[in-house]
This record gives structure tokens, C-alpha cells and sequence, in this order.
């Protein structure tokens, strides 16, 4: 329902003039982004184009939901932030950019991890949710949670050079579920920081998913729903696959473990920290160090174990000790994770150890001069 015209100063006016004269829209799809409540998960490539968007729209209230810290590797495309903004939380300094930006809005920050224990909270109030993260278990939770809560997901994804975008749960419509029906195995889809992604694509993905947000909220055209939009940015090919109502709506009754529906479940697996490996290192212990990171990673910074890149780890398995302890690292914990519990599944391992924290902890606790990238 629109709001009475005085609701808008004269400077807020003068901001979104250009939306005041666009036919089917005017002031009174202004009013509703003005009263809009919006969750955006994730403030990084694509939270970058989304929350800069949806914030210089004039959406009211934007929360902003991210637990990460600003790094290096995250400036080639995470348009956001600059330099001077290293190793601060991305939540907090995202807002600062959007209040400078808008200082009309609302602008909450959560600096925490969304799980199944805190998502009901923290998104009872969002009029919709945009999923701007990067892995499978957190897509089904948001996907959950919005069907639990009756709000549209607006979800997008980037890989190398190609992303998709769709709006799941639209009016009750086809949910995430619908189109993933299960999750892929654990450690065999790359991430984007295994496989690449081109800076350029998170601002167009982002920029569609802003705008089926502004769709959404004001009716002025029909939002991306029972779609996916896929996008190919070498060929600028576009391509829309109709998504089948599977009914999965109906089994979706409460949230659950979704690190353990997805198989990335670190719980039980055998990890040493950094002063252990150092430990090691220095006694010089008879055991295998591997570097599951990509060469230009290796180049960076190394601690001299023997490089078998993750996506080559299957076709390496001979290359792995059985028989004496192996430590297993790359540059956080996750991917060396993913490949320990990969190897131990399918392969039996059973002396496999995860470096607990990676390099990024070697460079805090052990030696400083290692580059943090």
C-alpha cells in the first residue's frame, strides 16, 4: 500500500527522481522499497553488487549477514571493499560503504555464521532473503528456512565464467529443492577458490539478482520464478530452463544438520594443529606433507610439503601414504578437509591428518612473514 507523498524529504526525492518518472513504477513502488526489509547472506563477490544496488534503490532496511573477514584475494572482484579494509569483518565494513552511499536506510549487521539454530531469528522480519554465498549446505538452509517462513530466496551462483540466477519459493512457487533435488558429493564441485571465477561475473550476477529484489517488492514486472536464468560471460549467451514443481515443499517441515545432508561434516575427522606440524617439522619426523592448493597458491607462500592440487587428488591416490602419518593442508582447513574425509570414504585411509586452521594459521601463530593472501 502506498504511503503518504510527505514520507519523502525533499532530498529523498531529488535522489530517486529517476525512478519517480519511470512508467509503472513512480513514487509508489519508491514507497514500497522504502518499506522493504531485505536480508542479503553474504557480502562478498555477489553481496558486493547486490547490497550497493539494492541500498542506492532507497530499500529501506538492509541486514547484512556475513561472518568473513576481508582478504586480499577477495579485492579482484568484492567491489565493496578496498585495501585499507584487510582482515576487518566484511559485515561492518559493508555498512559503512552503504551508509555513505544511502543515509536514508536501516542498516543492520550480523557478524556471525548463519545455521540452522539462528536462521529463523534472524530472518523472521525479511520481506524476501538474497543468497549471495558460495556453498551447497548453506543454499539449502536459506531455501528452508524462506519456504518455513513463506518469503522468496532470490538465489545466485558463480563458477569461472558462468553463474545462474533464479527466485525460488516466489508465491509458493518451485523452491531450491526443485531444482537440486540432492546435493552433489562432497569435494567434487570446485569452489570458486579452487576453480576461478571472473570478476566481472559477480557484478552481472549480482546486478539480476538486484533487480528481481526491486521486482519483487514492487510488482512493477514479473519476477525470474519456475525459472533459472543461466548466464555464459565468454559468449554472453542467456538461457532459461523451466524448473518442474517436484512438490518438495511438502517434506521441508523444520530445518536440520545441512552440513551433514551435504557430506561436509568435519566432526570426527583427525586434525593437528600448527605447533604440532612444526613439532614435526623440526624433529624431522618420517611423514608426508601435502599442499592440496592450486600452483599459483603454492608459489605465494609454502611450507615445503608436496603439492597435489585438490582437483588432482583423485588420480593421485598412489601418490599418498598408507603407511606412515599424513598431513594434509591448504589454506584454511577446508579444502584439506573435504579431501581428507573424500580419501578416508572412498579410499580407506586411515593415517590422514588435517593441518587444523592451514596456512592462514601457520602465518598467525607460527611465522608472521608468510603472506596471508
Amino acid at each position: 500500500m502506498a504511503q503518504p507523498e510527505e514520507e519523502f524529504s525533499a532530498t529523498e526525492s531529488n535522489r530517486y527522481s529517476r525512478h519517480f518518472v519511470l512508467p509503472q513504477f513512480g513514487k509508489q513502488a519508491q514507497h514500497k522499497l522504502k518499506n522493504a526489509n531485505v536480508a542479503v547472506v553474504g557480502a562478498g563477490g555477489l553481496g558486493s553488487p547486490v547490497l550497493q544496488y539494492l541500498a542506492a534503490a532507497g530499500v529501506g532496511s538492509l541486514q547484512v549477514i556475513d561472518f568473513d573477514n576481508v582478504s586480499l584475494s577477495n579485492l579482484q572482484r568484492q567491489v565493496l571493499f578496498t585495501t585499507a579494509d584487510l582482515d576487518k569483518p566484511k559485515a561492518v565494513r559493508a555498512a559503512a560503504r552503504l551508509a555513505a552511499v544511502n543515509p536514508h536506510l536501516n542498516i543492520s549487521t550480523v557478524q556471525e555464521k548463519i545455521t540452522s539454530a539462528n536462521a529463523l531469528a534472524l530472518l523472521q522480519y525479511a520481506h524476501l532473503v538474497v543468497d549471495c554465498t558460495d556453498n551447497f549446505a548453506t543454499r539449502y538452509l536459506l531455501n528452508d528456512a524462506c519456504v518455513l517462513l513463506n518469503i522468496p530466496y532470490v538465489y545466485g551462483s558463480v563458477f569461472r565464467y558462468e553463474g545462474q540466477v533464479a527466485v525460488f519459493n516466489y508465491k509458493q512457487g518451485p523452491n531450491y529443492r526443485d531444482f537440486y533435488p540432492t546435493p552433489p558429493e562432497a569435494g567434487l564441485v570446485p569452489t570458486c577458490e579452487m576453480g576461478g571465477v571472473l570478476g566481472t561475473l559477480t557484478g552481472i550476477i549480482g546486478c539480476l539478482q538486484a533487480n528481481e529484489v526491486l521486482k519483487i517488492l514492487t510488482g512493477y514486472a514479473q519476477p525470474l520464478a519456475g525459472e533459472v536464468l543461466l548466464v555464459d560471460s565468454l559468449s554472453l549467451e542467456f538461457q532459461r530452463l523451466k524448473i518442474p514443481d517436484r512438490n518438495s515443499r511438502a517434506g521441508i517441515k523444520s530445518l536440520i544438520d545441512y552440513d551433514e545432508f551435504c557430506g561436509v561434516k568435519t566432526k570426527a575427522m583427525k586434525e593437528v594443529t600448527v605447533q604440532e606440524l612444526k613439532a614435526l617439522l623440526d624433529s624431522k619426523a618420517d611423514f608426508q606433507l601435502i599442499d592440496v592448493r592450486e600452483p599459483h597458491e603454492f608459489d605465494i607462500c609454502n611450507l615445503n610439503g608436496e603439492l597435489i592440487p585438490q582437483g588432482n587428488i583423485p588420480s593421485s591416490v598412489d601418490k599418498i601414504s598408507k603407511n606412515k602419518q599424513v598431513v594434509i593442508h591448504c589454506r584454511s582447513g577446508a579444502r584439506s578437509g573435504n579431501m581428507v574425509q573424500w580419501l578416508e570414504k572412498n579410499h580407506g585411509f586411515t593415517n590422514l591428518y588435517n593441518l587444523k586452521g592451514g596456512i592462514l594459521a601457520w602465518a598467525k601463530e607460527i611465522d608472521p612473514s608468510v603472506p596471508t593472501y
